[in-house]
């Protein structure tokens, strides 16, 4: 798959992998696929117990890709390891349940050669379910391109970008010191990170990559979530729209887990002053008292 020979720069796809076995086989071919000729595949298992690395070392013996089994060690500090293990001027990692599609670095390479100011580039989503099948079209997101900076990023003013399609340029990555393996849910933290170094996170109109919604998706684990995003806004308590920004937050998560999760709920309307709840607040008030 690598091409010593092309002039295109090599793009090093990380792909950590734990307890994917029905996943993990399209997630490693999703990257042979791709029409992009320079590409370096690591993959590293991270401690599984479903089977996986017996399949992922079928899969080397086939494909050739670097791969190495450990006991768990946390996704960021894997990554961080597989990164000082890379060669690729641009860092692709991927989730072991999701899949990119054809095109992707033929599209996004090309940009980030034009723009030495982009530190991420990203791409639309095609939302897939655990077989594989598209979402219907009502539950899909269709956004157009766009250019974030770090205040658009921190205080939500446009969508950010798909983890999936990230894209990351090394130099930017090394400059904030890779991913911190404090922080439990990586892609956010670091993407601000760069932003606020100075780089702009681009994401391509097009469908880059199929995200699969499943069972054991990370952000179903709404209390691990919250609690990180809220550790992720205080690391930046210095910007002028830090109380606005978690306030903001703080009324989105309650009207979302009113129904879900009453303690949950509780804790975070305990966090909301009276003159800071909005039209979202009594929306998860309703939710919270009347659909139980």
């Amino acid at each position: 798959m690598t091409d010593s020979a092309t002039p295109l720069p090599l793009v090093s796809v990380l792909i950590s992998s734990y307890n994917h076995a029905d996943f993990i086989e399209a997630s490693i071919r999703s990257v042979y696929a791709q029409s992009y000729p320079n590409i370096e595949l690591l993959v590293v298992d991270d401690g599984s117990r479903d089977g996986s690395v017996e399949l992922i070392q079928q899969l080397q013996a086939e494909l050739g890709f670097d791969f190495v089994a450990q006991a768990n060690k946390g996704l960021c500090t894997t990554l961080n390891e597989m990164i000082v293990r890379s060669k690729g001027r641009y860092i692709a990692p991927l989730g072991s349940d999701d899949v990119m599609l054809p095109e992707r670095f033929s599209l996004q390479i090309p940009f980030m050669e034009q723009h030495p100011e982009t530190g991420i580039c990203a791409g639309g989503i095609v939302l897939i379910d655990g077989d594989g099948n598209p979402l219907p079209d009502k539950k899909q997101r269709h956004r157009p391109a766009r250019r974030l900076d770090f205040d658009d990023l921190f205080m939500d003013r446009k969508p950010g970008p798909p983890a999936p399609t990230l894209l990351f340029r090394r130099e930017a990555l090394e400059k904030v010191g890779g991913f911190d393996p404090t922080i439990r849910i990586e892609d956010y933290f670091v993407e601000l990170r760069i932003a606020r170094a100075g780089y702009f996170i681009d994401i391509l109109e097009e469908p880059l990559a199929l995200y699969r919604v499943h069972g054991s998706n990370t952000y179903k684990n709404r209390r691990l979530m919250i609690e990180t995003e809220l550790a992720i806004y205080q690391r930046f308590s210095d910007h002028p729209g830090y109380e606005a920004t978690r306030l903001r937050y703080l009324n989105a998560m309650f009207a979302k887990v009113a129904s879900e999760d009453r303690a949950l709920a509780g804790e975070l309307l305990a966090q909301i002053p009276w003159r800071s709840r909005n039209l979202k607040t009594l929306k998860g008030l309703w939710r919270y008292w009347f659909r139980r």
